[in-house]
């Protein structure tokens, strides 16, 4: 004798009631139906789920734990009803997005709001990845679209060049440097420079930069994204070299931007994955997305 489904929904039934009589009216069947089911079901577990208390069911502590896991499977199940109701309305049928942290702060969003305004009732899922947990996550077919600094794609993946444009410098208000229209690297000798951490490869090329013209700077802080050597530059610990899209985001009366006389490409590609079914919003957002990327590459940085 296997366990059934009907053995389960009868155990269930019963716990929640706590009667089998009215287990056997929510369930359209008899009482003798429903002792018959439980009786089965504690034969099929091998487990005494209830002693008999004055004619009444009284739940042993095994049953108490098998209802825990009874009621994760249906939740399961419930889950798996309201997705298939929502993907007809696209409310749960969500685009799945991957990007690098720093463009879910600075392109995704203009791009959304571009999505959004044409198809008001798309729901997109974004995840924030670093590299290279990024690409591996493209290459397991994990997402519906991705967005990464890479120049190559990653395995099982197609790649897309969006968006190029020059890093920037960042200044906090009332600094000396603020009245320059273009920073070159004497103009930072000397300088409490905030920096992004020694693997990042644009940290690399700063620094590459920087010695090439025998500047010294004062190298006290150091972080990992472009967001947070913003925040730190606001509070006039330093300045930074950061990316565009970081700057234009996080520009303010406090935060003031600069180009720099030398130029420090950053790219963004669309990676998509070769083996996912394509997503109906897909191809929508991928639009919205080069016009924000047009409009980046335009307008002053």
């Amino acid at each position: 004798m296997k366990l059934t489904h009907r053995q389960i929904e009868v155990f269930r039934t019963v716990m929640q009631t706590g009667q089998v009589t009215r287990a056997a009216e929510r369930l359209h069947t008899s009482q003798p139906t429903v002792s018959r089911e439980l009786a089965r079901l504690e034969q099929v577990t091998g487990l005494h789920l209830f002693d008999r208390v004055r004619g009444r069911l009284q739940p042993t502590a095994r049953a108490l734990a098998l209802l825990e896991e009874v009621e994760l499977s249906y939740v399961g199940l419930q889950r798996i009803a309201a997705t298939a109701v929502g993907l007809r309305s696209w409310a749960q049928g969500r685009l799945q997005v991957a990007c690098l942290p720093a463009l879910a702060h600075a392109l995704l969003p203009d791009g959304l709001k571009r999505l959004a305004a044409q198809v008001p009732d798309a729901a997109v899922g974004l995840t924030p990845l670093d590299s290279p947990q990024l690409e591996a996550a493209l290459s397991e077919q994990r997402f519906d679209l991705g967005l990464s600094e890479r120049l190559e794609a990653p395995p099982a993946c197609t790649l897309e060049h969006l968006l190029v444009a020059d890093e920037v410098a960042v200044l906090p208000a009332g600094h000396r440097l603020a009245g320059r229209a273009r920073l070159s690297a004497g103009d930072f000798e000397g300088e409490a420079f905030i920096s992004l951490a020694p693997g990042d490869p644009y940290r690399q090329q700063v620094d590459d930069w920087f010695a090439k013209a025998g500047v010294s700077r004062v190298l006290r802080l150091e972080t990992a994204s472009a967001v947070s050597v913003c925040a730190l530059v606001e509070q006039g610990l330093g300045v930074g070299v950061v990316n565009p899209l970081t700057a234009l985001a996080m520009r303010g009366p406090r935060l003031l931007v600069r180009p720099l006389a030398v130029s420090i490409p950053f790219r963004v590609s669309l990676m998509r994955p070769a083996w996912r079914a394509e997503h109906p919003l897909r191809a929508p957002l991928e639009t919205a997305l080069r016009q924000t990327a047009r409009m980046l590459q335009q307008g002053p940085p």
